[in-house]
């Protein structure tokens, strides 16, 4: 500009006298609107990283869970099929040749009870063992007292019979007319493996301890790997539940029957009949009185199907019943004091010591025998 256009002498106008825009003056007409200072929590499209990773591990953490509650859930409603099975009888044991078909183990109770097992000769000899055609009895020897040589100081005279033959499954049907009792007894009518304990399991189908108040005991032992904290259908009370021999001092996981299943009130009724079902379904007991067995097994072709519920149930939910129960022989014993005994002792209103008891009082052990019928065994054909 050569600035011919201003009047001479008149001065420029000041540059701070000419209005100037605001920055950013495109944006002008927004000026009245709020400036929005945050990105809305609610839209996806804004959240960062960090936010969709914790989203995802809740997610996760929520299906992981979902998951272990179905299979828990599925697991408590799951129940073997007990579909019935047709049985033939294969063994017989009863009349007088019922001894026959047994070792008599020989020496120190195994575990660590107070008696010494006798061999078959000496178990005759003092009148221990003997059968007829309609019976068989195994019991404590009541001729040895704190006076005679040898005396019982360090263990009384007893039995423990071992079926020769073996068996991984079948029907047994066990017929009871004496149960034994009394302070300081340990009996028990069971079947396992004694050469591989407890890798091939143990199935106690009467068992008690002193004068028997509580009623019988049925308890599967075992290796690690099977337990009944699963559905069961039974009339006996569960106790423990992890049948693992390593767990709860091998209490096993055992079911209680009433105050009738076992000791006096159970002779005075004649005593009755054991069924035991051992299959890979699972293991069921029952027990019937002198007066209500059923008329199946009278003539010999059991139904466990028509029997009802069972007093133990043993589902093989989680328990494989092939894995862990397999050349089983049928024992029956009568051990005295031992570890279970003497745990009750004091309780069961008991004198003195069991040891004591046992060694100085003969006379005591008039009730401790069992008296059996006949055992049956079928097999599934």
């Amino acid at each position: 500009m050569d600035g011919s256009h201003y009047k001479q002498g008149a001065m420029p106008p000041a540059y701070d006298e000419v209005p100037m825009a605001a920055p950013h003056d495109t944006n002008i007409q927004n000026r009245s609107r709020p400036v929005q200072t945050s990105k809305p929590w609610w839209n996806p499209r804004y959240w960062r990283k960090r936010v969709w990773i914790a989203i995802a591990v809740i997610l996760l953490i929520i299906i992981v869970i979902a998951v272990a509650v179905g299979v828990t859930q599925s697991k408590s409603n799951k129940y073997p099929d007990y579909s019935a099975l047709s049985y033939a009888l294969s063994e017989t044991y009863g009349g007088e040749s019922f001894f026959d078909n047994f070792d008599y183990f020989t020496g120190y109770d195994p575990t660590a009870g107070f008696v010494h097992y006798v061999p078959r000769a000496q178990a005759e000899q003092l009148n221990l063992t003997y059968a007829s055609s309609e019976t068989a009895v195994l019991r404590v020897d009541t001729s040895v007292g704190p006076n005679d040589e040898p005396n019982a100081s360090t263990g009384r005279f007893s039995v423990r019979v071992t079926s020769r033959k073996t068996y991984d499954d079948g029907l047994f049907i066990f017929d009871i007319k004496h149960s034994p009792f009394g302070c300081g007894t340990w009996p028990a009518l069971w079947l396992t493996n004694p050469y591989n304990w407890p890798d091939d399991g143990e199935i106690d189908v009467m068992e008690a301890v002193n004068q028997a108040d509580d009623g019988n005991q049925m308890t599967l032992h075992t290796t690690s790997g099977c337990k009944m904290n699963v559905k069961r259908k039974q009339t006996g009370k569960a106790e423990k539940t992890n049948c693992d021999h390593d767990a709860n001092d091998n209490a096993g996981c055992g079911v209680a029957d009433d105050k009738d299943s076992y000791g006096e009130s159970f002779n005075e009724n004649e005593g009755g009949v054991m069924a035991v079902e051992w299959r890979d379904a699972g293991i069921r007991i029952w027990q019937w009185a002198r007066s209500a067995i059923p008329s199946d097994i009278a003539s010999k072709k059991p139904n466990p199907s028509t029997w009802g519920t069972a007093n133990a149930d043993f589902p093989g939910t989680d328990c494989n019943i092939g894995n862990h129960f397999r050349n089983q022989s049928i024992v029956a014993n009568i051990n005295l004091c031992g570890q279970l005994t003497e745990a009750s002792y004091s309780s069961s209103n008991c004198p003195s010591n069991c040891t004591d008891y046992v060694a100085n009082n003969p006379d005591a052990f008039k009730n401790a025998f069992w008296e059996f019928g006949s055992f049956e065994v079928y097999q599934a054909s």
